[in-house]
């Protein structure tokens, strides 16, 4: 376990941070861990294969009580920030296998216990096995945008997507978004494909477009200074996460139609045209997000389970704690203060802006906590760099040509 004087528990200065007129958003994005098992078990898995095993520890699914308080805890933030829409995000393990009743039961409380300005999303992260047309109806029902997880063709994603006894789940996959998509396309959110060296960059991506999904979350695997992604060199070396992915992009980017969104590669373009970030992976947008795990604890952000036993812990819970509590804590506190939680040599980068610092969850780095640049910097400088010149090159061929 890591030293509680690691950055940011010791070192920064929150109450100077208010001092100085800073303040923290409310959350408007829950994530409940519904479920904390999963049906499969996939080698990268940052929950069950990482150094936090907490999970151990904690109920297999979300108790009615923990549901209800949390719902109510909402709500209540909420009526307290004024606000007008929440996001509520059903996670796991794998969130199916709470059941059909239970999820619906669960999206009914949320809805039910919001103030009536606030719109309240739902929406789900699956691995798609146990999508089937009763659950689907259920979810039809209840608006429930569905995102599910395929890491490409058939190899590649049964090299890691499998069962405990070694089957892939591919074929489980895909029958489950064949249902999706022909039925229920309404509630097609996308698909998260985490990013494998080892699979063909552009057929992984035309494996993925097949069934039409409207965006693509491509995610890097996750890994620390400490515990590095696999074949990701920690001293100098090559970019093989960007090359993989610069593959994809020009293969998106210069289709004659567009086939689907990346969030990655429009999150990086609408940075470098002068937006802001609407995601935790890129940019120095706050992170606005709470987990809230299957015994009602809060979590600053699952992903920190790959940095040490107990990161992601605020000490918090939702029976003896408001939202508001959190909003201090210092971990919630860095993923929202922008440059002033980013590493000295971050902060004099040429791309901090739309880099960010990368995923907070990977710059940890064992004795110095995560004021350390991501683990992925030269990957994420040389794609910004590559998407950059090529948004570049586009916009001044757009340019009318000048009077001589």
């Amino acid at each position: 376990m890591a030293e509680s004087g690691e950055w940011p528990s010791n070192g920064l200065d929150v109450a100077a941070l208010m001092a100085g007129g800073w303040r923290p958003l409310p959350f408007s994005e829950l994530v409940l861990k519904i479920h904390g098992r999963c049906n499969l078990a996939c080698d990268y898995c940052y929950v069950y294969e990482s150094a936090d095993r907490s999970w151990l520890d904690r109920p297999r699914s979300m108790p009615p009580q923990v549901v209800a308080t949390t719902a109510a805890r909402l709500a209540e933030h909420a009526r307290d920030h004024e606000l007008t829409k929440v996001t509520v995000v059903l996670h796991g393990g794998e969130p199916l296998l709470a059941g059909k009743a239970n999820l619906a039961a669960a999206v009914g409380r949320f809805r039910a216990a919001m103030p009536p300005i606030c719109e309240v999303e739902v929406c789900m992260q699956t691995n798609g096995v146990l999508l089937t047309d009763e659950m689907l109806a259920m979810f039809d029902e209840h608006e429930v945008g569905i995102s599910v997880s395929l890491d490409g063709d058939r190899a590649g994603h049964d090299r890691h997507r499998i069962h405990a006894n070694g089957r892939g789940s591919h074929s489980e996959v895909m029958g489950g978004l064949t249902r999706l998509t022909n039925s229920y396309r309404r509630l097609y959110h996308g698909l998260l494909c985490t990013v494998d060296l080892d699979n063909d960059p552009v057929r992984t991506y035309e494996a993925l477009i097949e069934t039409q999904p409207p965006r693509i979350d491509f995610l890097l695997p996750h890994g620390t200074w400490t515990t590095p992604p696999p074949r990701r060199p920690t001293e100098g070396g090559g970019t093989p996460y960007a090359e993989w992915l610069i593959a994809v992009f020009d293969r998106w980017y210069h289709a004659p139609r567009r086939e689907t969104g990346v969030r990655l590669f429009e999150e990086i373009v609408n940075l470098l045209l002068g937006g802001q970030s609407q995601s935790e992976n890129i940019g120095l947008s706050p992170v606005a997000m709470l987990v809230v795990d299957t015994d009602g604890t809060l979590q600053q952000v699952d992903t920190l389970k790959t940095s040490y036993r107990g990161a992601p812990e605020t000490g918090l819970n939702v029976f003896d704690h408001r939202f508001d509590d959190a909003m201090l804590h210092p971990g919630v506190v860095a993923r929202q203060i922008g440059l002033a939680a980013l590493a000295p040599m971050c902060r004099t980068c040429a791309v901090r802006d739309i880099c960010g610092g990368g995923l907070y969850a990977h710059r940890y780095r064992e004795g110095h906590g995560y004021l350390n640049p991501s683990v992925y910097c030269p990957d994420l400088m040389r794609l910004i760099g590559h998407i950059g010149r090529t948004v570049q090159h586009d916009l001044a061929l757009a340019q009318p040509a000048q009077s001589p």
